[in-house]
């Protein structure tokens, strides 16, 4: 299953099973879909190795994985260029209990329904402001020690699914519970005595929209 959010084409869905088979432009797919090679100048991959629910580990080749650590600002100006400029890819996964909490994320521990290969484009101009203002409030509230930010697609996946979301192979509507919506960038600075950073004062959190939706 892929779904496009046509409107301004802001964000795509696809189911990872179809993704394997059906690989979307800049991907190739190979040894019996274990082995995934994508263009890096086109697209930021964030995905782990994972294991398919039939069985199988998939890698996908130029992927930055999930945490993604700089050390030095030419390293954070690339980063953050090939963000905004580029389509960015995630593995998220659809589960089937409730949250505890109101933030919408999943408890850990549930079942997994399916998962999914999420693409935004960061080029898109209200994209890349969501982007842009998330990193810049950032170093702004960290007066120059290292930090890690965690950057959020859950407000966009609840946007786009709504209250009756199909999924694949089940005729019952749901309402999704969505895991593993965040890629995470780490900054260490050279900072002598980084205090803030080492007793866990500067993490931060950014969501992006479905601005298509």
């Amino acid at each position: 299953m892929k779904i496009t959010d046509v409107s301004r084409c802001t964000m795509e869905v696809i189911e990872v099973e179809e993704f394997l088979r059906n690989p979307p432009p800049g991907f190739t797919v190979e040894a019996g879909y274990r082995f995934v090679k994508s263009d890096p100048e086109n697209c930021c991959v964030f995905i782990d190795d994972f294991e398919l629910s039939r069985g199988g580990k998939v890698v996908f080749q130029h992927s930055q994985g999930k945490k993604i650590t700089v050390r030095n600002l030419g390293d954070y100006t690339r980063f953050r260029k090939s963000l905004t400029s580029k389509k960015i890819y995630i593995l998220v996964s659809a589960c089937e209990s409730k949250p505890s909490s109101t933030d919408g994320k999943a408890p850990k521990n549930i079942k997994v329904l399916q998962q999914y290969v999420v693409s935004i484009d960061g080029r898109n101009p209200l994209i890349k402001w969501e982007i842009e203002r998330g990193l810049d409030r950032t170093i702004s509230s960290v007066a120059g020690e290292s930090y890690r930010v965690d950057i959020d697609l859950c407000d966009a996946l609840r946007g786009w699914a709504g209250d009756s979301f199909c999924l694949l192979g089940n005729r019952e509507k749901v309402t999704p519970v969505w895991k593993d919506t965040c890629f995470t960038l780490k900054y260490y600075s050279d900072a002598l005595f980084d205090f803030p950073h080492w007793l866990g004062f500067s993490k931060r959190h950014f969501k992006i929209s479905n601005h298509g939706r």
